[in-house]
């Protein structure tokens, strides 16, 4: 019965360290959004969430190609300084102990633009006596 128990035990640790182990890699950016438009007065605040899996370390954050943080949660947020006028794109990557990207990342591009009022009818100037 010892030996049957035993087994058991041996039985499920094995087979449960493979799914624990075999957690895939993953990035995901939640904001902001590929494709969003942002205020130039408006700091960027970029939400991440990271599953490592077996080959990650930690993250880093780009911004147009350039490392602009390492991001040591898994979960978190990172504000980027003011941001230039014009396209932009913002990547977490998964990264080795070395620091070298595993290939698992999430890039989202965005777009800082002024704000432009548009008027739907010219000012009308009024003229006293």
């Amino acid at each position: 019965m010892l030996k049957l128990r035993s087994l058991a035990v041996l039985l499920a640790v094995c087979c449960y360290a493979p799914l624990v182990f075999a957690e895939t890699a993953s990035v995901s950016i939640s904001s902001p959004l590929d494709g969003v438009k942002l205020d130039p007065k408006v700091r960027c605040r970029v939400y991440y969430d990271v599953t490592l899996g077996p080959k990650g370390h930690h993250a880093h954050l780009y911004l147009d190609n350039k490392q602009v943080a390492e991001l040591r949660r898994i979960k978190d947020s990172y504000t980027l300084n003011s941001l230039a006028l014009g396209e932009h794109e913002i990547c977490v990557k998964i990264v080795n102990k070395a620091h070298k990207p595993i290939g698992v990342q999430q890039c989202n591009k965005i777009s800082v633009e002024q704000e432009v009022l548009k008027f739907e009818e010219s000012p009308t100037l009024i003229h006293g006596h």
